[in-house]
């Protein structure tokens, strides 16, 4: 099956800027403060841990973000749609325990080598295959399992701080109650700016706050580094991390977009990813992944014809704060957690509610249970994440117990 590539215009490409309105420059701004925060903290605690100097971690935050970022731009540009790609998260805490014994080096070997797998499996046309073969309730279980803990992070918030919790979400909850006001300003917007707000009247930000945004470098000074290829760290990593971004990663994004009527190219996604983890590498960034999370929020607000300005706004964001990377990382390392989970939280509602029903509307329910309960147990095995091991508990479930569902189905995400 050959790559997917971007299919003629039947018209003149609509143009970039009459198609994007408020609407999908706020849902890329706040899928890309989710993208920058939490995930952000995790490079950081992750090479910090590793033993990497400061100037190799802020390499691999510019490469995250500005590589990733341009490539988000390209494809949603080429395909019309939102594609947002940025980089593992399960990759990056997999990364963390090898850095224990194996040198830098070898792991950007790694991550190379991971690259040119992914790239030769989507040019083959592996993966959709692979993907079309797991019914959608299913990859949906997998999927509200993964972003039930935005949800529950959303509630923890009110015990974190009260203050910036509750005026999020009042703020959320008010603009959205009157479909008018809606159309106009976005409810994810009322909740930022209001958490804002909070902040600044409770002084909340983290120890030396705004004062210490000002102190070290500003610009990224990304380095290149030469990789090392050994047997142990391909041993450990690369089928790893080629699982984690093929199929769980690119298979919640995948999912998400497919569910709101977007056809993403699975393939061309997958070869893009491995191009790009093959580059970003030499600046030490981990393997790049179509992100599930932040796509879902980007694919959920406005009209789907243009949620691709979105997606573009989301990388154009990343390539601007990749460039500015220390001080990014100091403002975000400032910020309460309780803003990040509660805006995370609410973005996420709607999607949360769309997997569940998808998830356990009619058919593969069973299955698709059992994949959500693997999933949120979050326990590992052979180095790979839960969501892979959820896929294969809950197909195998539901092709013992489902039988009926399975004959004649057309299981195609």
């Amino acid at each position: 099956m050959p790559v997917e590539v971007p299919a003629p215009a039947a018209a003149p490409a609509p143009s970039f800027w009459r198609d994007l309105n408020a609407t999908h420059a706020v849902s890329g701004f706040i899928g890309f403060l989710f993208a920058t925060s939490g995930p952000l903290a995790i490079i950081l605690a992750t090479g910090t841990r590793g033993g990497l100097s400061e100037a190799e971690i802020a390499s691999w935050v510019f490469g995250s973000l500005f590589l990733n970022g341009a490539m988000s731009v390209g494809y949603s540009l080429a395909y019309r749609q939102p594609l947002a790609f940025f980089w593992t998260i399960p990759g990056t805490v997999l990364v963390g325990p090898a850095l224990g014994h194996l040198s830098f080096a070898e792991v950007v070997g790694a991550f190379i080598a991971t690259g040119l797998l992914m790239m030769a499996l989507g040019a083959l046309g592996l993966v959709r295959r692979a993907m079309a073969a797991v019914p959608m309730p299913i990859i949906m279980g997998m999927v509200a399992g993964v972003f039930l803990q935005f949800g529950l992070d959303w509630v923890r918030a009110f015990r974190l701080d009260a203050g910036i919790a509750v005026a999020m979400t009042v703020a959320f909850l008010l603009v959205g109650a009157v479909p008018k006001l809606a159309g106009r300003l976005p409810p994810i917007l009322a909740a930022l700016a209001a958490g804002a707000a909070a902040i600044c009247v409770t002084g909340s930000f983290a120890a030396g706050g705004l004062g210490d945004l000002g102190q070290g470098p500003v610009l990224a000074a990304p380095q290149l580094l030469l990789p090392r290829f050994s047997w142990a760290a391909l041993a450990e990593l690369v089928v790893p991390l080629a699982i984690t971004v093929l199929v769980v990663q690119n298979g919640q994004g995948v999912a998400i977009l497919t569910r709101v009527g977007h056809r993403p190219p699975v393939d061309s996604i997958a070869v893009g990813c491995g191009a790009a983890s093959v580059l970003s590498a030499f600046v030490g960034a981990v393997s790049t992944c179509l992100t599930g999370p932040v796509n879902a929020i980007i694919s959920s607000m406005g009209e789907r014809r243009t949620q691709y300005t979105a997606g573009v706004m989301v990388g154009l964001y990343a390539m601007q704060f990749g460039l500015v990377a220390p001080l990014l990382t100091r403002l975000m390392l400032s910020t309460p957690p309780a803003f990040i989970a509660t805006l995370a939280g609410l973005a996420m509602l709607r999607v949360l509610q769309s997997a569940f029903a998808v998830a356990f509307q009619s058919r593969f329910a069973l299955g698709a249970l059992v994949t959500f309960l693997v999933t949120v147990a979050g326990i590992p095995l052979f180095n790979i994440g839960a969501p892979f091991w959820a896929l294969i508990a809950g197909t195998l479930v539901s092709l013992v117990l489902e039988r009926e569902d399975w004959h004649g189905a057309a299981v195609a995400p």
